[in-house]
């Protein structure tokens, strides 16, 4: 529970501020003659907290090779809570102007920095507990969190919406950035009572604490990092296409209502956070690059027919591609957080799983956004976003052939 809750809040900040990023930001807090340029300025803010990741990746990694996994996953949480929560209260164009974009900007570059540390801890909390036999299936476990915060994100963007109606776009919105705190609460709640890894315990204890360990994870394992950087491209660019552009292309050209795609989409979740311990436990079994290589591989697939099911007219095809949609994403997000974290040693792995991990922010998730929309933009039939989302896979697939399994070939933990 501990290390679910911190990705869980992660995702549910993603999406809603994905959403509100197409919806409220533009208007809100860019006035511009052009509202595709005022979209296109929210999204840019929206990749300022990518490109904080990798300096919270390097702060909270050193801390938690040094200080110990426990301290630095809550100090990461309450980073990230506070740069959530606080987006509530930024005030609009209108009431102090181009301030409010900036605070805008300043509040997501605290969250990035705060999500920069939160993966790795969460995942290695989870796998240095476990035996070598379930430390697939252990590690999947914070990648759940993926689905939980896609579900409640939406979930509450409908139940506020409902409750709030034409007040949405003025008030309303606020309220789900508000519940964060929730989350917040219940994740700092789990992480006091977490003893600290028994991995990091015998290390420490053994004196084999690096100094300075993101250098010594960069000294050590340059090729790791750089592979990982490159080995979420699938993830994120199929994931920006299966949770955020669905929206705009259901209901731009598939003609479909804001109701039937979220209903879908809540479903999808469920489905994905079945699916990804399964996964997780799967590559336990045979190994965490045949699982991931699946996943990415069938997400290359699937793109173009994912687009081709929603434009075609048919709502229970379209229902059935956003169902189906994540099911490839489970399985290379359930094997890949495994996979990532045994390429370090115990020493170096808070930092070498961070800064690897959240480079990718750099590569792909800060810029996923921006360029689904000039894309969307160029080409209204959509298959230009599912081409991205095919590069994407096969980046990954070139990345990951570089990375040894660690089941099955180098065991670099402990």
């Amino acid at each position: 529970m501990a290390s679910v809750v911190g990705t869980s809040i992660e995702w549910y900040d993603f999406i809603l501020y994905s959403v509100a990023s197409g919806l409220i930001f533009p208007a809100l807090y860019f006035h511009a003659s052009d509202p595709f340029v005022a979209t296109i300025n929210a999204y840019a803010v929206f990749a300022v907290g990518f490109f904080a990741r990798p300096i919270g990746a390097l702060l909270f990694g050193h801390f938690g090779d040094r200080a110990g996994r426990k301290k630095t996953l809550i100090a990461s949480l309450l980073f990230m809570g506070i740069g959530t929560f606080a987006v509530a209260f930024v005030p609009g164009y209108d009431s102090v102007g181009a301030w409010g974009a900036v605070t805008l900007t300043v509040l997501r570059f605290l969250q990035g920095v705060g999500v920069g540390g939160e993966w790795a801890g969460s995942v290695l909390v989870s796998m240095e507990w476990a035996k070598k036999g379930n430390r697939g299936l252990a590690a999947s476990w914070p990648q759940v969190g993926v689905p939980i915060g896609l579900l409640l994100a939406n979930l509450v963007f409908v139940i506020v919406d409902s409750l709030t109606g034409p007040a949405f776009m003025d008030w309303g919105w606020r309220i789900p950035f508000l519940s964060s705190i929730v989350l917040v609460g219940l994740g700092f709640y789990f992480r006091r009572t977490v003893e600290e890894t028994p991995v990091f315990v015998k290390a420490a204890e053994e004196q084999r604490l690096a100094r300075r360990p993101v250098w010594e994870a960069v000294r050590r394992n340059p090729k790791e990092i750089l592979v990982i950087a490159f080995l979420r491209m699938a993830e994120m660019s199929f994931y920006q296409i299966a949770t955020v552009f669905v929206f705009t292309f259901g209901t731009v050209i598939a003609g479909y209502s804001r109701g039937f795609l979220l209903t879908a989409l809540m479903l999808s979740a469920v489905v994905c956070g079945v699916a990804i311990p399964l996964f997780g436990a799967l590559s336990d079994r045979i190994g965490r690059k045949r699982v991931f290589v699946t996943g990415v591989a069938l997400s290359g697939i699937f793109a173009p027919l994912y687009i081709s099911m929603l434009g075609s007219g048919s709502a229970p095809l379209a229902f059935l591609a956003i169902l189906v949609a994540l099911v490839p994403f489970a399985m290379s997000y359930a094997s890949e957080a495994v996979l990532i974290a045994e390429s370090f040693s115990p020493e170096v792995r808070y930092s070498g799983a961070s800064v690897g991990y959240q480079l990718s922010s750099i590569v792909a998730g800060g810029p996923t956004p921006l360029i689904t929309a000039l894309l969307f933009k160029w080409d209204h039939s959509g298959y230009a976003v599912a081409g991205y989302a095919v590069l994407g896979a096969v980046i990954s697939l070139i990345a990951v052939s570089f990375l040894k399994d660690p089941r099955t070939g180098r065991q670099s933990c402990a």
